[in-house]
């Protein structure tokens, strides 16, 4: 290899129960950061490869899994709920894979590993392997795991007595004191429980190897009426034909369906707050339910958050085929011709409901709301590879291929929803969820959706050759060809080439093989590209209402082109005693232009335009270093000890842009609305905090903010921590993982929104540190946006830990019997006071820019524990 590559074998994934295979390499690879975006099961995830440069977008890799590139995106279709509930988070495009048919995760970090997949590849790529079929008798594995969760940590609010001591305190009225003694957030919380079963069948000969593999995974959300369920199917065969052998076909086909139960938990819910907010601002002295044990629900803007749990029904559906079948020749022992063709069918279905009891929000009460929602997501692929490996002289070596590649994509759904007939007592109460009898809902505020997103076509040439000198010299070139029809009809084509080149002294005469096994130097270069941006987003596109007026969505532009990243790489890898001793270290640079972004109107014509998507001058940096260091200090037969650490350093910057800067970062919240925490300019990080400075309460207990709003902080991490042990002492092992992020500020949304000290004179919960404040601060005091809420976000966290124990064969019949216990997200350390540091929530600010390092009313992150066995048969 000339490129900056790791490799992941299931040896050393993360332990532990785990709904995405993403989450298997979290802490694992330097210049990887993966952020848990929410606690709840089959939450999504972020992960960013070398830093931060999505301007729009989500600024995720591409993954490619046993060689078919996903879509990226989620069958599962968003919440079409009340508006004052908000939206909830993105369920994760991976959750269709069951992690224990991954056999390895391959990340192509630098644009010479990365150049051959084109316009999809600028945020790094992940290939993932899926466990194949071996050569011999049948086996039969079966894995069997439960355990639970509970909270990891919540941030302190006042309990009933504290609450009292406030209200004299600041002399709220005296009334607000309800007599009880209630803890709201932990009515709404649960242990959860998880049980976790995989079986595969795997064998052949030597013509033909197999692998069946079934799945179930049942996990708790530790929030109520919440949770994941998954069925999964994997078939693999790998056939060989012909007396020859020469054709060769594999066939994969994945399959899976998923539920999820969603609670109303949102990143942008209106100022009446999500379950979450909810729970937090209860005043801890007002019981949740009546004396009759019927629940207490209020009218105004107080929401009692197990009212609004038990009223609340979300739940979807994803169903996903992932096939290909691969038909290869080898015509001579150094030339292969191959083809592949694939399907990636997604279908999702969610309904929603809200119970008219639930009076808090305007036009559920005495009405109800019901929705279904539907969405099919579909990718077809066919490839064709010609391989060309043979050594052309005694010692020269070429690896060549040469490929064409066609890939379709296409998205459309429906939703209908409604409103009960507050006159005729809305939906009723038949004993059903609404969403069964929607049509019984109120007519004339019913109604019915449905889009087709413009199917888009990519299709590409690629080649590269791989120069092998005496296994010394390295030379490799890629290029890709790439024609989409995203982009305007002037700038359809892009071409993405990459050069590297690497030197192996420790195949010279002169190296001291004795002390070291390996010292290569790799050097390289390289173009991607990004097309992360809605289909038919440089042609007019219009969108229907229902009463059949047209509205835009947005103008063409006939010359939108691709968004660029060009990265050069320098490295070194060395390995010593044998490769007991491994480190590996590289220094990169990458540059984005020619950033996609959502403008105003640049055409005269339709007359109103929704949006003008351009290319917008300026460039974002992201250069640095990056170290991994692997050992085994002792290895025997009886004992095993191993250390492994890596560290990244990342520089993030914007620079060059005209205009105006980019403001995002949308703080959400009572007397927060528009207002904006970040901003992307010149000279800062991407989405850098700009907020007014806080400088403490003055004598009355007012808030003292002064001067121009200034850079305040960045929430991209200048350092990523990955630390691993291992230990095997006979049958018994230990395996530890701990993961590090410093040097990123977070905004503490929730301390802002609900809990400022307002909120105890309208008779809700307050933040203990506001109580504690050394200044008595005033109940009349804004709850502004400014440095006051944005805390340091550094934290190293004990990600996994297994204990296991091997008992090897038992009898005749069971091999490889093993039994295990690990603990997840066990502890964290940070100076963070909101529920976890480890926070990606993704909001929008303006001009339909995401923002990042904002937490604001999260589902909270868990501690969970497993008990498990691993045997075969």
């Amino acid at each position: 290899m000339t490129g900056a590559v790791a490799v992941i074998g299931e040896k050393d994934f993360n332990k532990g129960t785990f709904t995405s295979p993403d989450q298997l390499i979290q802490g694992r690879v330097s210049g990887v950061q993966v952020s848990n975006n929410s606690g709840q099961p089959g939450g999504p995830a972020t992960i960013r490869i070398r830093g931060n440069s999505a301007v729009t977008g989500t600024g995720q890799p591409l993954y490619v899994v046993d060689g078919v590139p996903l879509d990226g995106r989620t069958a599962r279709p968003g919440l079409v709920a009340s508006g004052d509930v908000g939206t909830g988070a993105d369920s994760n495009p991976l959750n269709f894979l069951n992690p224990d048919d991954v056999e390895s995760l391959t990340v192509l970090k630098d644009a010479s590993a990365t150049a051959i997949y084109g316009s999809r590849a600028a945020y790094g790529v992940v290939l993932i392997t899926t466990k194949k079929g071996k050569a011999g008798a049948p086996v039969l594995n079966v894995g069997v795991s439960n355990g639970f969760s509970t909270l990891l940590r919540r941030p302190a609010f006042l309990n009933a007595s504290q609450y009292r001591q406030a209200l004299t305190y600041y002399g709220a009225p005296a009334t607000n004191d309800k007599g009880g003694d209630v803890d709201a957030l932990k009515e709404i919380l649960r242990t959860g429980r998880l049980q976790n079963y995989n079986v595969a069948m795997s064998g052949g000969g030597e013509t033909g190897r197999y692998r069946l593999s079934l799945g179930y995974l049942d996990q708790d959300g530790i929030v109520r009426k919440s949770g994941f369920k998954k069925y999964s199917a994997n078939l693999s065969t790998n056939l060989q034909f012909l007396e020859s052998k020469k054709l060769g076909v594999d066939v994969n086909i994945a399959t899976s369906q998923f539920r999820e139960e969603l609670p109303p938990i949102t990143t942008d819910a209106g100022f009446r707050g999500s379950l979450i907010g909810q729970a937090l601002q209860w005043n801890p002295t007002q019981p949740l339910r009546n004396a009759d044990g019927s629940l207490f629900i209020q009218s105004g803007d107080v929401v009692n958050p197990l009212a609004a749990q038990e009223l609340f029904n979300d739940n979807s559906r994803v169903n996903t085929v992932l096939a290909s079948i691969a038909p290869s020749y080898k015509f001579t022992d150094w030339l292969q011709y191959r083809m592949l063709l694939s399907v990636n069918y997604n279908s999702g279905e969610r309904r929603t409901s809200i119970d008219q009891r639930l009076i808090n929000y305007p036009g559920i009460e005495k009405q109800g709301f019901a929705a279904i929602s539907n969405n099919e997501l579909v990718t077809q692929q066919i490839a064709h590879t010609l391989n060309f490996n043979k050594a052309l002289t005694s010692s020269l070596n070429l690896n060549a291929v040469l490929g064409y590649e066609y890939t379709k994509f296409s998205n459309s759904g429906s939703n209908v929803n409604a409103y009960g007939n507050a006159d005729a007592g809305g939906f009723g109460n038949f004993g059903l969820d609404y969403t069964n009898y929607i049509q019984y809902s109120s007519s004339v505020n019913r109604q019915v959706s449905s889009f087709v997103d413009p199917s888009s076509q990519l299709q590409s040439v690629f080649g590269r050759a791989i120069l092998n000198f005496k296994d010394r010299y390295m030379l490799t070139g890629t290029l890709r060809r790439d024609e989409s029809s995203k982009f305007g009809p002037n700038e359809r084509v892009g071409y993405f080439p990459s050069f590297a080149a690497a030197w192996d002294l420790g195949q010279e005469a002169f190296f001291p093989a004795e002390k070291l096994s390996q010292l290569k130097l790799r050097a390289g270069y390289g173009r991607t590209g990004n097309q992360e941006f809605p289909a038919g987003a440089a042609q007019y596109r219009f969108s229907l209402d229902n009463n059949g007026a047209q509205a835009p969505i947005n103008g063409p532009n006939p010359n939108l082109k691709w968004q660029a990243d060009a990265q050069y790489n320098v490295g070194i890898d060395i390995g010593a005693f044998n490769n007991r001793l491994t480190f590996t270290a590289d220094y990169f640079n990458k540059t984005t232009t020619d950033l996609l972004f959502p403008s105003l109107p640049g055409q005269p014509a339709p007359p109103v335009q929704a949006i003008y998507w351009v290319n917008l001058d300026g460039k974002i940096v992201n250069k640095g270093v990056e170290m991994a260091l692997g050992t085994t200090l002792v290895t025997n037969e009886k004992v095993e000890i191993g250390l492994n650490a890596n560290a990244t350093f990342v520089h993030n910057e914007v620079s060059g842009l005209t205009g105006a800067s980019i403001p995002t970062g949308a703080i959400n919240g009572q007397g927060l609305s528009g207002a904006l925490s970040q901003s992307i300019q010149n000279g800062y990080p991407i989405n850098a905090f700009f907020l007014p400075q806080y400088k403490g309460l003055s004598e009355k207990g007012l808030s003292n903010t002064f001067g121009a709003i200034s850079y305040a902080g960045s929430p991209n991490p200048r350092t990523l921590l990955g630390l691993a042990a291992n230990a095997r002492y006979g049958k018994l092992s230990l395996v530890a993982n701990m993961t590090g992020v410093f040097g990123q500020y977070i905004y503490n949304n929730t301390l802002n929104a609900v809990g400022n000290v307002g909120q105890i004179g309208a008779g809700k919960n307050i933040a203990l540190s506001t109580f504690e404040n050394p200044i008595k601060e005033a109940l009349g005091n804004a709850s502004a946006a400014t440095t006051r809420y944005l805390e340091k976000g550094d934290y190293l966290k004990l990600s996994n830990l297994t204990l296991a124990y091997s008992f090897g064969n038992v009898g005749t019949f069971v091999k490889g019997a093993r039994i295990y216990a690990t603990g997840q997200n066990l502890f964290v350390i940070t100076n963070y006071s909101g529920f976890d540091p480890e926070i990606n929530t993704v909001k929008r600010g303006a001009n339909q820019v995401p923002s990042v390092g904002i937490d604001y009313l999260p589902y909270p992150s868990a501690r969970t524990f497993t008990f498990g066995v691993n045997f075969s048969l």
